[in-house]
């Protein structure tokens, strides 16, 4: 399978009932991402995110979303069996998104030498996890540009 299926149940609209608000029901929002295998490696000044896949639909669905999301602020969200383990906003950096033939790839660096440690410990904290068995949501403005494992 080469997308994966997520449901956002936590929307839901207020509504006015009289002087108190009260939730109304939205129903599940389902969100199709593409599958991808994940590499993360550290770089000069920070690291990079190379995400692939060898189906040319999810390829092409993943460069589009990152090609609209681009300029965004990147985070990893890292899962295993549906729940998120750790959260690395990559706030530190300056993230850019470059086309590959077979995806994309999100390189986020900075200047300042202490912003690139913290980028490059976030790197080698997600690669263990990837490791050792989690998944890796990379969003790009909180929305889900693709999934996937090492």
């Amino acid at each position: 399978m080469t997308s994966m299926m997520m449901e956002r149940t936590g929307m839901s609209m207020p509504a006015m009932t009289g002087s108190s608000m009260t939730p109304m029901p939205t129903g599940s929002q389902w969100l199709m991402i593409p599958r991808c295998t994940m590499k993360m490696e550290k770089c000069t000044g920070g690291m990079k995110i190379t995400c692939t896949c060898d189906d040319k639909a999810a390829c092409t669905m993943m460069q589009n979303l990152c090609t609209m999301m681009a300029g965004g602020m990147v985070t990893c969200c890292m899962m295993m069996n549906g729940m998120a383990v750790c959260t690395c906003n990559l706030t530190m950096g300056m993230c850019k998104c470059d086309m590959t033939d077979s995806g994309v790839r999100v390189t986020c660096t900075s200047g300042d030498k202490m912003c690139g440690e913290m980028i490059q410990a976030s790197c080698e904290c997600m690669t263990t996890m990837l490791k050792a068995g989690c998944c890796c949501c990379l969003c790009i403005n909180g929305n889900p540009v693709c999934c996937g494992s090492c």
